[in-house]
Parts: structure tokens; sequence; C-alpha cells
């Protein structure tokens, strides 16, 4: 048995043997390497372990200075990520822009704000508590997205505030071993209409490749009167072109609620479970009024979404008009909508084109 095999099964595999190394990559140890924890001499926690030596928590985090670029882990395969935690105030979480890099390839098959990627893209926390992302009190974030990687993970944080952050708590763990040949990596990306343009959102277009899609986060903010979720989902599969393979029947319904989410009457609920959720509800002027914020999650883990060449995903920012002559009618929002969509697929990946301004991940 490799240490690959199980890596998806949660607990079914777990008392069962294996050839694969654990490595973990920290302030602590920052190139994972065998016995290269707790070495440090200097760094942030030098001052508070003064008299103590060398393994007294000296270095648990980094400063990440204005507009500068970090590499969290760069590490030589085969192998695979298996668990990513880290903290920052929330106020960054926008503003930190998280990439991924397998196998040396120039552009990043992941490019999300630090919030989003954790389903946190309002810079305030909620509890998120699903299998692939959690997040905990007070600001622990956590993804147990499995990262397989032939010859090489890279990982890099570009702070585009102009400020530093202080201390920036981060650990990846993962194991080397072999790689099946029909692994996949995982891959993702966020898109932002603010506000959205006619009505329609994409989360993905120009996907190529055989792969599978795995998750979807949208941080919606509304930005009129009124219900804001009547809209469909949409995935447009392989030869699909103007009507797609799948499509939904309403916002709230995609992400496995139902009317409007609203309970009690009156109220919109929160929720998290394994799968999906509406963990996060801002409400600055009570329930339907404009400028609720809303953060939401579906992940297709036991239901992912296939497909063989090409893959083009959209959703409607779609409400309700006023009654009039005793009729309702829909109505194109022009809310703000940013979104992160993950998905498995062969390499190489479309790119993913111009890597979002400070600016355009601003929350407003």
């Amino acid at each position: 048995m490799s240490g690959f095999d199980g890596l998806d099964s949660h607990l079914g595999n777990l008392s069962r043997l294996s050839s694969a190394q654990t490595r973990s990559i920290s302030a602590e140890n920052p190139t994972g390497a065998v016995g290269g924890g707790a070495r440090a001499t200097e760094g942030l926690g030098a001052a508070a372990a003064e008299g103590l030596g060398t393994g007294w928590k000296i270095a648990p985090a980094v400063l990440l200075p204005a507009r500068g670029v970090f590499t969290i882990a760069d590490v030589t395969g085969p192998g695979a990520i298996q668990h990513i935690w880290i903290t920052v105030p929330p106020k960054f979480w926008r503003m930190l822009l998280l990439r991924f890099y397998w196998d040396g390839e120039e552009d990043p098959s992941i490019e999300v704000p630090l919030g989003d990627f954790f389903c946190s893209g309002w810079n305030e926390f909620s509890q998120v508590s699903s299998i692939p992302i959690a997040v905990n009190p007070a600001g622990g974030l956590n993804s147990y997205w499995q990262m397989p990687f032939r010859r090489s993970a890279r990982i890099t944080v570009e702070n585009l505030s102009g400020e530093e952050t202080g201390g920036f708590y981060y650990q990846v763990t993962y194991t080397l071993t072999d790689v099946p040949e029909d692994a996949a990596y995982l891959h993702a990306q966020w898109r932002r209409g603010n506000p959205v343009a006619d009505g329609v959102h994409t989360l993905l277009d120009g996907v190529v490749g055989q792969g599978h899609y795995v998750g979807t986060y949208l941080a919606w903010g509304s930005n009129n009167n009124g219900w804001w979720g009547e809209g469909e989902i949409k995935f447009h599969l392989d030869d699909d072109t103007d009507y797609p393979t799948i499509c939904g029947t309403g916002t709230e319904d995609y992400f496995g609620g139902a009317w409007c989410f609203e309970h009690p009457r009156g109220t919109y609920a929160e929720y998290s479970t394994p799968y999906l959720g509406l963990p996060q509800v801002l409400r600055p002027d009570g329930f339907g009024r404009t400028q609720q914020r809303f953060g939401m999650y579906r992940w297709h883990i036991p239901d992912p979404i296939r497909f063989r060449t090409k893959l083009r995903v959209t959703i409607q920012a779609l409400g309700w008009r006023n009654v009039y002559a005793g009729r309702m009618r829909y109505l194109k929002l022009q809310d703000d909508v940013a979104s992160t969509a993950w998905w498995y697929q062969t390499e190489p990946h479309a790119p993913f084109g111009d890597s979002p301004t400070a600016d355009e991940l601003e929350v407003i």
C-alpha cells in the first residue's frame, strides 16, 4: 500500500501501515527537513524565550511586508499536501493572494485570496464546519483538500495591502509517496463581478482538459431590497454551447437550502454541514434589505461533476420586481458576487489571465 492510497477514504484505511513519509513546513521548520524543527535562534518569539535556549517557540510566525511575496512551501515530490493551517488578522484575508504551483509550472494552478480559499470572503470570522474546509475560533483557517504533485509543489502568498501583516502563522503538512497515474491536480480560481454584468456571473470559463469540478464558494453582496437568489447555476460540459448539460433550480437550492434560507420567518438561517452551507450572514439593515452579505459553499465530493475536454460554469444574479398588475416578474440584479471554484484536472491547464489587483479584491 502506498501512502497515497486511502487519502480520500476518511477512516476506512486508517489502520493500515504505509511506507509514506510525513513532513510538515512551518516558520519553525521552513523546509520540512528531517529533524529541522525548533532549531531557530532568532524570530518573533525570541524576546519571550530569553534565557530558555532553542526549542522554545522562538520562530512561530513570519512577518509579511507590504506588497511583498513570501514562499510558504517549496517541496520536491512525489507526494501530496494533506493539511494547511493559517492564521493572520481578518482584515488581511482579502488582501493576501495565495498561489499554488505544481511540478515547476510558470502559471499557478491555484490563485485565490486567502479568505475566499477558506470560505471567508468578507474579512470577518464565521465558523465553517465542512469536510475540506474548517474555520475555527478565532480565525484558524484549515484546508484538507487533497493536493497531489509529482515533481514539486510551491505555495506563495502575496501581500497586496500597503501594510505589514504582523504575525503570519502557518503549517503545511504533506506526505512523500508515489502518486498514481490517474491522480489529477487541484486547481482553484477566484473571480468577481462588482456589479455582475447583465445578471450573469461567470465562475469558470476556458477550462481545457479532463477533470472534475469539486467545489464552489460565493461571497455574495446584495445591492437591492428583496430576495436575491432566484438564479440558476449552469455547468457547460465538453461540447455544450448555448445550453448547459447541468442546470440548477435556484441559488439557495444549489447550496442545499430552500425558500430563501428563511427560518424562522423574517430571518436568514446560517448553517454549516460537511458538504454545503451558508455559514455567514452579515445583516446591516435587517432581513431582505439592501447591503446584506452572504458566504456559502457547496462541495461536490460525493458527486463530482466530470468533464472530458472543457468546462464553463455560470450563475445568474436574479431577484424579483415588485408585484405589478397582479403578477411577479424576474429582475436581473447588479450584485457584488465573488466566486471561488475548485476542480481537479490534467496538466497543463489554461492560464487564468491577469491576477486581481488590490482594488479588485477590496471589500468595499
